[in-house]
């Protein structure tokens, strides 16, 4: 079995989905009963594509509806969501994915083909599984390696 390298391999490839024109209050139920922080906002382009147009997070919702004292009733999705959506390429790398990260400030990113299709979300928590994953091997190599080397003092 290889080891997970990118995008592609570490993605969740179920991802909760709204569109623009969904009503804001069934978007945030969405969230709640799927127990998830966000929903990436797509348009669907063929039966089979879904291209990504957004991000909305329960972040957006609280900051940009709640705590502005808008009415959230009769908004849309398109109306909170943020539009300058950073996506991951299904071939990027950990490090490429946690460059982007950090540049954007965001801790999800939409992964998708190169015509824009959804393909999947990544997380930072996936990210750093991986990378925790790979620091403990190196560990296990490196108390190897003075095992033997203990080994064969004289």
């Amino acid at each position: 079995m290889s080891e997970p390298t990118d995008a592609g391999d570490i993605c969740t490839r179920i991802v909760s989905i709204a569109y623009p024109g969904m009503a804001l209050n069934e978007a945030a139920r969405l969230m709640r009963d799927r127990r998830v922080g966000c929903l990436v906002v797509v348009e669907q382009a063929s039966p089979s594509e879904r291209v990504v147009v957004g991000m909305l997070t329960d972040r957006d919702i609280a900051v940009g509806v709640v705590a502005a004292d808008r009415d959230p009733h009769g908004m849309c999705v398109e109306d909170v969501m943020t539009r300058d959506v950073i996506t991951a390429s299904e071939h990027d790398s950990l490090l490429d994915l946690l460059v982007a990260m950090r540049r954007k400030g965001v801790r999800r990113m939409p992964v998708t083909q190169p015509q824009g299709t959804l393909i999947g979300i990544v997380a930072l928590d996936d990210v750093l599984e991986v990378l925790a994953q790979q620091m403990q091997a190196v560990a296990g190599a490196v108390n190897a390696a003075g095992r033997r080397e203990r080994i064969a003092q004289p």
